[in-house]
């Protein structure tokens, strides 16, 4: 009975350490060639292309919305640095003068003003993080199962790769990718600001010049809970 004991325990440990093997190493079988594949595409893709915009202007128009009134209309020559981050030359005439009215009215149009435009530049750099997509990043969430891969409705040669935790916990993007020319066609995001519930929207559609990069031509930023907008348009791209 004592040898038949130890059997039993014996089969159980064994059938316990593989059952947690099969867990640690089941994302990484799970990753087929063809995604790493994709995976390497658009990493490729998104490389290329930033390098390849170094070598140009355009215009830049952004449109900042508060609970769908428009509060400010910006506009900017816009390049890439020698570190390929964007250098924006401001094209609009210098702000008005101080806001009509008492004191004290002035200073809750000044406070207000900065409250939504401070925030509307943190969801800016939160969109700067997730796009373009980073290789390093992309490589990360491959390596720890967090892609998925799967066709785009209606489109025989675009594909979607689906990331999980690719910046912060629990967020989502979604980029939708044309296999045959090598290029992004979309991006969605689903992520936050500092607290999970502070929720931050992005799309952001992407076009290719005539015999030149691809590039985005608009991004929408939707910041939920404070229900103000950002809408980006690209535009007039020179070779210089």
């Amino acid at each position: 009975m004592r040898q038949r004991a130890w059997h039993v325990f014996g089969s159980t440990i064994t059938l316990i350490v593989l059952f947690a093997g099969a867990r640690f190493i089941g994302p990484v079988s799970a990753q087929s060639p063809e995604l790493q594949q994709r995976v390497a595409e658009v990493k490729e893709s998104a490389a290329q292309n930033k390098q390849a915009l170094a070598s140009y202007t355009w215009m830049e128009q952004v449109t900042i919305s508060l609970k769908g009134e428009q509060k400010k209309q910006e506009h900017f020559q816009v390049r890439l640095g020698p570190d390929l981050k964007p250098v924006k030359t401001s094209l609009d005439p210098p702000a008005d003068a101080a806001p009509q009215g008492g004191r004290l009215k002035q200073r809750v149009v000044a406070k207000k003003k900065e409250e939504y435009q401070d925030y509307a530049q943190q969801m800016k750099a939160l969109a700067q993080q997730y796009v373009p997509p980073d290789k390093d990043l992309l490589q990360q969430a491959f390596a720890n199962g967090n892609i998925t891969l799967g066709p785009a409705a209606g489109a025989p040669n675009v594909i979607q790769l689906v990331i999980h935790n690719y910046l912060k916990p629990q967020d989502s993007m979604t980029l939708v990718f044309d296999k045959e020319q090598k290029q992004l066609l979309q991006i969605q995001i689903a992520s936050y600001m500092d607290d999970p519930k502070d929720a931050m929207n992005l799309t952001v559609q992407f076009s290719r010049l005539p015999g030149g990069p691809n590039h985005i031509s608009n991004m929408v930023i939707d910041g939920v809970s404070k229900q103000l907008n950002i809408a980006i348009q690209n535009s007039n791209y020179q070779h210089v």
